[in-house]
């Protein structure tokens, strides 16, 4: 081999708590990088033996004997090459989120994050000490820095690794997607590479946990800020880099795989997500109620494109109030994707709830009450098909739906994962026209008529809604830019509208405390990012303050 070094990015699927199954992995990727690829070092993310994150699994003390354990197997079972490996480490002066330089059986540096995010998704201070943040040492006579995420978000720890000899910056990550990262990331490296003017790899971490997905897209920049390499998104794999010199170290320029446009990522996210979370959680499959519109078609075409049509069923529960274009379409739909598809009719089950419930509605009118009794039977129907047949049901409402409560209870919102839980009503049309591009699944029909729940005669989303285009963007500004009444109002929205929006998120948060997770696609997701009480008059007191 002609260059002088070669690393490797291992850029893996790793599963929190499976310390024994990221062990063998490791190992496979060490030897496969040493074997076949030549390599003298191999670089894993953030936290690689535990996963990411391991939240309170770290406070059980048995976890953190079973980190050591394997951790001292990849050190016996493996030399030859340096391994820069991430894991939690217990050490004097409490737990941290450490990497260390492996080498011949022994540990040859440490490196102890010192900026331990603690807003957004992150909460690292709830389980680890901050710790010094520098760590130089050497790789083939490079002199190397080893960085751990949020430390290269900050000025100070990469500058004193220039200052103590460091040639390359070696930066390990377990970052979560969201809309824009890639190229915040690659902008924050810039700045450090900038003020270091040394080069720079960045290892991020793969796969879906929970409501988070870790997107890769790992890659190397050279002394002039400029991309050189770049791994593709969402792919698990191992990617050698070839650096000549030593000062300075001047990384190899490689056909670059370019950054994917915004569509595109986001739907390889939610893929991913979906692939991960059914998978670790051991379902053979999944089950969607299809309604013939555009939320269940694109949760089918995501569905099917994580997990294969051979595992995918989709169940069409008409009612009285079901269009016959809604059969055609979910039926079109269907077929289009290749997946088990049935008709399972809920009207007599409606109407026995109905009579049922004849004394108790004595003297009413028909209002929701009636139209979630339709979703509460097609929940029943859907669940009892995943008890039985070890499916788990992907829910198909959208963020708009959760942010206003536009969905039932124990109906529409039954089930294991909600694919599209973080996708606002616009974002759904979109990436159903981008899946379309691929190959057409989604009927033109489907994107072209009105939204509608046909849970009651002749309804659409705007008898309950303002229209899907003065919405989404309220919503925007109200739950994930934080901005009041007042400010939304000064935008331009009529004042009526924004107050109106404002009070249907507020009170609806119990709703959304019950929905199931899904895939986190942007800066504020429902979840682990956006956790407001569900009972407060904080909306009340902003509009006694005078923003009525």
């Amino acid at each position: 081999m002609s260059s002088q070094l070669r690393i490797v990015m291992a850029q893996l699927d790793l599963r929190v708590g499976d310390i024994p199954g990221n062990a063998r992995k490791v190992i496979a990727a060490i030897i496969r990088a040493r074997d076949e690829l030549q390599a003298q070092a191999i670089v894993f993310p953030e936290l690689t033996l535990s996963g990411y994150p391991p939240e309170d699994l770290l406070l059980r003390a048995g976890f953190q004997l079973m980190v050591l354990e394997y951790l001292e197997r990849v050190k016996r079972e493996v030399q030859g090459i340096d391994v820069i490996l991430g894991y939690p480490l217990e050490a004097t002066g409490g737990r941290y989120n450490a990497a260390s330089l492996l080498r011949e059986g022994q540990v040859v540096a440490t490196v102890q994050k010192r900026h331990l995010p603690n807003y957004s998704v992150f909460d690292e201070k709830r389980y680890f000490e901050s710790g010094d943040g520098v760590c130089v040492t050497e790789i083939a006579g490079v002199p190397v820095a080893l960085c751990i995420c949020e430390d290269i978000w900050m000025a100070d720890p990469c500058l004193r690794a220039k200052e103590a000899g460091a040639r390359l910056l070696l930066t390990i990550h377990s970052s979560p997607f969201h809309k824009g990262k890639s190229g915040e990331r690659e902008a924050v490296l810039r700045q450090r590479v900038t003020e270091t003017g040394l080069p720079a790899l960045y290892v991020n971490l793969v796969g879906g946990q929970d409501e988070l997905v870790f997107d890769g897209g790992s890659f190397v920049m050279n002394a002039r800020g400029e991309v050189t390499q770049r791994a593709p998104i969402c792919v698990d794999g191992l990617f050698p880099v070839d650096f000549d010199g030593t000062d300075p170290v001047v990384p190899r320029p490689l056909a670059l795989v370019a950054p994917p446009g915004e569509l595109e990522a986001i739907y390889k996210v939610l893929v991913l997500g979906v692939r991960d979370y059914v998978r670790h959680n051991g379902f053979e499959g999944v089950v969607i109620g299809l309604s013939g519109g555009v939320d269940s078609a694109l949760t089918l075409a995501i569905a099917v494109d994580a997990l294969g049509a051979g595992v995918v069923e989709a169940v069409m529960m008409p009612s009285r109030y079901t269009a016959d274009m809604s059969l055609e379409d979910a039926e079109d739909e269907a077929r289009a994707l290749g997946v088990d598809y049935r008709i399972i009719p809920i009207e007599p089950v409606f109407r026995q709830f109905l009579d049922l419930l004849a004394g108790e509605f004595a003297g009413t009118t028909p209002d929701a009450t009636e139209e979630n009794i339709q979703a509460r039977c097609r929940g029943i129907v859907l669940m009892a098909i995943s008890n039985k047949k070890r499916k788990m049901v992907l829910t198909t409402g959208n963020k708009s739906e959760m942010s206003v409560g536009y969905a039932t209870l124990y109906g529409d919102m039954a089930g294991g994962f909600a694919p599209i839980k973080d996708v606002p009503k616009l974002l759904v049309y979109q990436l159903c026209a981008y899946r379309n591009g691929l190959g057409a699944v989604i009927p033109q029909r489907v994107l072209d008529r009105p939204p509608s729940a046909e849970l009651a005669p002749d309804q659409k989303d705007e008898d309950s809604l303002p229209p899907y285009a003065m919405l989404d963007p309220i919503l925007e500004a109200y739950v994930e830019q934080d901005h009041s009444i007042a400010e939304i109002i000064a935008m331009g929205f009529e004042a009526d509208i924004v107050r109106r929006v404002a009070t249907l998120v507020d009170r609806n948060e119990y709703k959304r405390r019950q929905a199931p997770p899904g895939v986190r696609i942007t800066r504020r997701a429902f979840g682990r990012d956006r956790r407001y009480p569900i009972t407060s008059d904080y909306l009340a007191a902003q509009m006694d303050r005078g923003e009525k």
